[in-house]
């Protein structure tokens, strides 16, 4: 058999093989043997048929087999010899002549190559690096929060200004339903606030989403309106009302510090606002390292420039997966994930540039301060190294979730590696503030 790579450019190859009789004649023959036995043919007993009509009636389909059986063999060999780094699986050429009885069979497979690039992450830039800080009001809004979730809450019959209120906000035309519970203050006008005042239980009001809140954003919390529509909505909708409180604010003491924090770790208004301070901080770095890793992202998917066989992974695309795709379809898909595919690339490419390797032993410590974080969301601030190895056991135990979270750990790397290599500008801003230049507001 002969085998060669013919360049088409950069990144698209196609594979020839050229076939002759010698590369399939004695696996045909050891099968049309091995079929003889079992072979009926009108006329003949079972296992008496003559070779030759043995052969007439299923040796066209065994050497088909065969010969594709030769073929897929040597193409998946070539290519770990040649150690061809590929973009999805090679493509049979068709050829509706194909004639199987030819002394010599050519097959053409159509290969995608991962392009050679090179990334600079030193590279002069413009991303900048947010330390989001909380703010007095934050704070002061987080302490009002508190008092009003661990205080008493009095059932009244019409609503006052300082109610809080239960009930749905309903519009069935923009797939709004989401119930939700407010205090009069959150509407930025006093107009629509006293829309309220006086109503009951079951009473139906009925407001525009069109500057309802101070800020537009505001409209995902409490109708869960997609991001992407929250500045165009102007709509109406109707508000059921299914609950009137009016609460007590709980006092600020010992217990409830004591109740929120464990035992003696808060003390006072000032110790509670510094915890405040602590953990929302600790948040919005969280926060603001994701936005970094993103718009790192964007900055070398922009500036790293590379082709790809376009052409080839959108006929790619149509073969592979349980629904195939159309022509249309596959220029849709490859549309909606080229930008993924090429930061793939990249990140593979800085993951070799700065030496980093994923350990077991990475993975387990990033799971099992992830488990602590998440045990500390519901209370459990002081778990047993017993326990949260126990945990992430039998987290581990599962490969959907080992895959999951390796690519945490590899993004969690990388963010390390681009904020000493890309050197962003660190900036200082409330959470208001982020928020704005993290939707470009």
């Amino acid at each position: 058999m002969d085998i060669k790579r013919v360049a088409i450019d950069a990144v698209n190859e196609t594979i020839v093989m050229n076939v002759i009789h010698m590369d399939y004649k004695g696996q045909v023959a050891k099968r049309i043997n091995e079929k003889m036995p079992l072979a009926q043919v009108k006329g003949f007993r079972k296992g008496a048929v003559p070779k030759d009509l043995v052969e007439k009636q299923y040796g066209k389909a065994i050497k088909q087999e065969e010969i594709k059986k030769v073929v897929d063999l040597a193409l998946e060999r070539y290519i770990q010899s040649e150690r061809l780094n590929l973009l999805g699986t090679p493509l049979p050429k068709v050829n509706e002549d194909f004639n199987w009885d030819a002394e010599e069979l050519t097959f053409e497979y159509e290969i995608g190559l991962v392009p050679n690039f090179e990334i600079d992450l030193e590279a002069k830039n413009n991303i900048v690096k947010y330390i989001v800080t909380a703010d007095d009001k934050l704070i002061d809004g987080q302490v009002e929060r508190i008092q009003k979730q661990f205080g008493k809450a009095n059932p009244v019959e019409k609503i006052t200004s300082d109610a809080d209120v239960t009930g749905t906000f309903v519009n069935a035309e923009n797939g709004i339903e989401n119930k939700t519970t407010f205090s009069l203050s959150v509407f930025k006008d006093k107009k629509t606030a006293d829309l309220f005042v006086g109503k009951e239980v079951g009473d139906v009001v009925t407001v525009n989403t069109k500057g309802l809140f101070e800020d537009d954003h505001q409209l995902m919390d409490y109708l869960k309106v997609p991001h992407d529509n929250v500045h165009d909505l102007a709509v109406d909708v109707a508000f059921t009302i299914e609950a009137i409180n009016v609460s007590e604010p709980a006092e600020l003491n010992q217990e409830l510090f004591d109740k929120l924090f464990g035992e003696g770790k808060v003390a006072s208004l000032e110790d509670l606002k510094a915890k405040i301070k602590e953990d929302a901080e600790a948040q919005f770095a969280q926060q603001a390292d994701q936005k970094l890793l993103l718009d790192v992202q964007d900055f070398l998917i922009e500036n790293t420039k590379f082709d790809l066989p376009a052409e080839f992974l959108k006929k790619w695309l149509q073969t592979v997966g349980e629904k195939k795709l159309s022509a249309e379809e596959a220029e849709v898909e490859y549309a909606r994930s080229e930008k993924g595919l090429r930061f793939q690339l990249i990140e593979g490419k800085a993951l070799a540039q700065s030496n980093i390797q994923i350990t077991f032993e990475d993975l387990k410590a990033f799971t099992s301060n992830a488990i602590r974080q998440q045990m500390a969301q519901f209370g459990q601030t002081n778990p047993t190294t017993e326990e949260v190895e126990g945990i992430v056991a039998r987290v581990l135990s599962n490969q959907d979730e080992v895959k999951r979270l390796s690519e945490q750990v590899v993004a969690a790397k990388l963010l390390d590696v681009f904020k000493e290599k890309a050197n962003p500008t660190t900036k200082e801003v409330t959470y208001e503030e982020f928020i704005a230049a993290s939707y470009g507001e």
